[in-house]
């Protein structure tokens, strides 16, 4: 947890918050679907502490595992702009 603390320093405001928001949209979507932790670990394929920091939303985890979760539970993550629009392409 100490790596995720010390990334977190580097982390703008709105990126942290949006960090923690897919870990809270992961543990209601996971909770929705009736399993528990250690049930989407193994559906992910990592270990049930990688389940537990994406739920809390520690900045340290591998982006591939968040979106790996959120997809799991059918959640789609999209790409915005700070003013709003969509990513430069």
């Amino acid at each position: 947890m100490a790596q995720g603390k010390r990334i977190s320093a580097d982390i703008a405001g709105d990126a942290l918050r949006a960090i923690k928001d897919m870990g809270i949209a992961a543990r209601l979507a996971r909770t929705a679907a009736g399993e528990g932790q250690a049930a989407a670990a193994t559906r992910l394929g990592v270990h049930v502490q990688t389940i537990a920091r994406i739920e809390s939303g520690e900045p340290g985890v591998a982006i591939v595992h968040v979106l790996g979760m959120l997809a799991l539970y059918g959640i789609t993550a999209y790409l915005q702009k700070p003013d709003g629009g969509p990513p430069a392409s």
